[in-house]
């Protein structure tokens, strides 16, 4: 296999194996709306700050999604996808995301507790 070949490889594989964790895939179909404070996903989700953070981290270390930081508050939203196959798989993934029960329950959750004094 080629050298680059096998970069193209490589980079589908650490998407695949970032979005193979519930807790991950819940995390970008919020993203897929937009970005969010960690404060707004720890709520939404019932998660821990350590937990989510540490989601967070194998999310960004797959480039799949990109911090923002204002003051002491953090901000993530879905990072643009430079490889082709892979821009092509997360859309395809973002795609189903309104049709699964439990990623609906988890926006409606989002809408309650996100607020313009939510992270305050």
């Amino acid at each position: 296999m080629s050298s680059a070949a096998h970069l193209e490889v490589q980079r589908a594989c650490r998407l695949f194996k970032a979005l193979g964790d519930e807790t991950r895939l819940r995390i970008v179909a919020l993203l897929s709306h937009g970005e969010l404070c960690v404060c707004h996903l720890e709520s939404a989700l019932g998660l821990t700050q350590s937990n989510t953070s540490r989601q967070l981290g194998v999310l960004r270390a797959a480039g799949v999604v990109e911090p923002r930081r204002e003051g002491s508050w953090v901000y993530y939203r879905l990072a643009p996808q430079l490889d082709e196959v892979c821009k092509q798989q997360l859309e395809a993934l973002v795609g189903t995301f309104g049709k699964r029960e439990t990623l609906r329950q988890d926006v409606e959750q989002l809408l309650k507790v996100r607020g313009p004094d939510s992270c305050r």
